[in-house]
């Protein structure tokens, strides 16, 4: 395959794919519609012309009949003033009147039956054309369904996108809290078990001996003022 055939079926390619991109289902269904209704016109239109033709035919043939009995009578006439030679050109006129009407009468049949034949593709075109519209309008129904669909997963899979963000962010601050819960509980035993201290160095012994001491000094101090309230009451 030469390069330049390849890149032209690329080029196709790449044409047909951004043709059915752009192309509307619902525009080349009416598309379609229209011409077949186009075509039903000019269906129509070649049945009045041929039916048209069909009656100048008849007309004629009517002429044509009706010269045949001039012709017809004129020849008696002549016959009954013994002029037999008047008789003859009158039935002479009537043969070549005759060969005309023959001659009509063909026409008008071949064309009677393209008549014929025009009338029933007509009826079965109009036929089509209604079981294609209601083909048509369910097709339209169909896709705008399917569009609406389309439109609708695609709306759920941005905002799964979107919210799937979000989770991720509201774990990150659970784990995060989780943490610092724990942390704080740790601490809180450590502190409890004396682990943790204020840097002082005495034994745990030594310290509560000295709450103990801090707590009789209190309770001193406030018998002491009870003492002298009392006292300036007397």
């Amino acid at each position: 395959m030469s390069l330049l055939k390849r890149a032209t079926e690329i080029i196709e390619a790449k044409f047909n794919k951004l043709m059915n991109a752009a192309e509307d289902p619902n525009e080349t269904l009416d598309l379609s519609y229209e011409k077949m209704l186009a075509g039903l016109q000019e269906t129509r239109r070649h049945l009045a012309d041929v039916v048209t033709e069909q009656k100048v035919l008849e007309q004629q043939m009517e002429a044509a009949k009706s010269e045949i009995a001039r012709h017809e009578a004129d020849a008696k006439l002549a016959l009954g003033a013994n002029r037999e030679d008047l008789a003859r050109a009158a039935l002479t006129q009537k043969q070549t009147a005759t060969v005309k009407l023959a001659s009509l009468t063909e026409a008008r049949d071949h064309i009677a039956a393209q008549a014929q034949k025009l009338v029933e593709y007509e009826h079965k075109f109009q036929d089509r054309i209604d079981a294609f519209r209601t083909q048509k309008e369910v097709l339209k129904s169909e896709y705008g369904s399917a569009q609406a669909q389309v439109k609708v997963n695609e709306s759920m899979s941005g905002l799964s996108e979107k919210l799937g963000g979000i989770g991720e962010s509201v774990r990150r601050a659970q784990d995060k809290t989780a943490q610092m819960q724990a942390r704080a509980q740790a601490v809180d035993t450590l502190a409890e078990s004396g682990v943790l201290d204020d840097g002082d160095e005495r034994s745990q012994a030594e310290r509560e001996l000295e709450r103990l001491r801090s707590g009789s000094a209190v309770d001193a101090e406030l018998a002491r003022l009870k003492n002298e309230v009392a006292g300036s009451k007397k």
